[in-house]
């Protein structure tokens, strides 16, 4: 008896599927809103799509199923952004043939917490933000395959943290996550959470680079937190 040969996948009808599920304008709306790295949620591109809010999730789910856009839960919100870098190129791609300039992202976050504020017990906003990708370009951030949004600290990014005060090995050994990607509120970007970003936070504090408002979540930062997150971090960053 020989075995049952399976069919190799259809291209031609992927690509069918996933320009069908493009080509619709409200979903097209929803795609190039995302364009710009930052996630919105559902009630956000429901507006932006032109549509209901049921008929939005009725063209969100279109989208998940063909990989177009992921999901992510945080608290009681859901927010959705590009399911990868090779679906923005794609859709950039198609934008150049299209000639429209995408929906800026614009957030309505007052401007002291925007700028920087703690998220629970480390940095968000825009100097969190900015930490976290000047932190992935140095390297000193790896993420976790095994674990999405998860990262590990590099070598050199032991190094670096234990020359600011910081015990990787300390925080590694919290019962709680080490560190990951928490998305910002306000951003709609990642900042970085988890015992590291709370040890960061610490450290800034004790160092006074930060100083926290006493009557909210706001931080600013000081002059010589200034110097310090530039030389230390490679951050430009105007006095707040």
């Amino acid at each position: 008896m020989h075995a049952a040969v399976k069919s190799p996948p259809d291209t031609n009808l992927a690509l069918s599927k996933i320009a069908a599920a493009i080509g619709e304008p409200a979903r097209a709306r929803i795609l190039s809103s995302l364009l710009d790295s930052h996630a919105r949620t559902s009630t956000e591109l429901a507006v932006i799509a032109e549509v209901s809010p049921s008929t939005t999730s009725v063209h969100l789910t279109r989208l998940k199923e063909e990989n177009l856009i992921k999901v992510l839960a945080q608290g009681k919100h859901r927010y959705y952004s590009l399911s990868g870098a090779e679906v923005a190129m794609a859709l950039e791609a198609l934008s150049v043939l299209a000639g429209s300039p995408r929906r800026s992202f614009v957030p309505n976050t007052p401007t002291h917490l925007r700028a920087a504020r703690t998220c629970y017990d480390h940095i968000a906003g825009t100097l969190g933000v900015a930490l976290h990708d000047r932190m992935k370009m140095l390297g000193w951030l790896e993420s976790d395959p095994a674990k999405s949004g998860a990262y590990g600290i590099s070598e050199k990014g032991c190094s670096a943290l234990g020359k600011l005060g910081i015990d990787v090995a300390a925080a590694r050994a919290e019962r709680r996550r080490f560190a990951f990607a928490c998305l910002d509120w306000s951003e709609r970007r990642s900042h970085l959470g988890g015992a590291i970003g709370a040890a960061i936070l610490h450290i800034a504090l004790k160092k006074k680079w930060l100083t926290q408002h006493l009557d909210s979540r706001a931080l600013s930062i000081t002059r010589r937190g200034k110097l310090e997150l530039e030389t230390r971090f490679g951050l430009t960053l105007s006095e707040r």
